[in-house]
């Protein structure tokens, strides 16, 4: 028993009698600042690939719409006045008559042609087509 403390008090000694200014760590940073990387990153749907962004027009994020389906008194129908498939640009009238100008870069105007009945959530930027939802950008 005695040899045991005697080790466990060596141990103890010789981790306390370590001064930090010696002992250097050279472990380089290899890390990018935020500007490099938000540079770097683009849209996989510019691609023809599936929207990776959920920037406004792009990819539907799940918080946005299960905030636009709790807010549902904000939703208005409208109908599908003209579309744009290649450009991604839908013209939409409200029923009250209001035109709003959209834009979506994962389909929306290919589900949508014109006279389309839809529902738009301006506040959260959601426009639904059936059952599908887009996140759109006015333009």
């Amino acid at each position: 028993m005695s040899g045991r403390l005697a080790r466990d008090r060596q141990a103890t000694y010789s981790f306390q009698n370590i001064d930090p200014k010696e002992t250097t760590v050279s472990t380089p940073l290899n890390r990018l600042s935020p500007v490099p990387v938000r540079e770097r990153a683009a849209c996989m749907c510019s691609n023809g690939g599936r929207c990776s962004s959920f920037a406004p027009g792009h990819a539907l994020h799940l918080i946005q719409a299960r905030i636009a389906s709790a807010t549902s008194a904000e939703w208005v129908d409208g109908i599908v006045e003209a579309s744009d498939p290649v450009a991604g640009v839908l013209v939409v009238r409200t029923l009250d008559g209001a035109v709003h100008a959209l834009w979506n870069a994962s389909g929306a105007a290919l589900e949508a042609g014109p006279g389309t009945p839809v529902a738009l959530h301006a506040r959260y930027a959601v426009l639904a087509v059936g059952r599908t939802q887009f996140n759109v950008a006015a333009v």
